[in-house]
């Protein structure tokens, strides 16, 4: 099985989340996604093909979360492309789809 998980080291849920993924025997692709930011199309992709909203995927613990409180789907997209640290993680996905990792183990759902 191929994954891909959006992934920061430095945070404890996205490890989890990819020991799982590699404890399951899956082939994964990690995306460091603050050193490479995904374009707003592929984040938008990602989203519907979680069920989520972009606002759902919004870190809101990030000051610039704050800023868009009152905005269209549209506009926290573009503002993830452009900060990507506004972007809640792990986000994972499989042939079986995509999960945020919060509780981490929400990616065996994909598994």
């Amino acid at each position: 099985m191929n994954a891909t998980i959006l992934h920061n080291p430095r945070c404890s849920k996205s490890r989890e989340a990819l020991a799982i993924l590699q404890d399951a025997g899956a082939t994964v692709t990690v995306i460091e996604y603050l050193k490479t930011p995904l374009p707003r199309d592929e984040l938008a992709r990602l989203y519907a093909k979680s069920g989520m909203s972009p606002r759902d995927g919004l870190r809101n613990a990030e000051a610039g979360a704050k800023a868009l409180k009152d905005v269209s789907d549209d506009a926290i997209l573009d503002a993830m492309a452009a900060d990507p640290i506004l972007i809640e993680r792990p986000l994972v996905e499989t042939d079986k789809g995509v999960r945020l990792g919060r509780p981490p183990e929400r990616v065996r759902e994909i598994l």
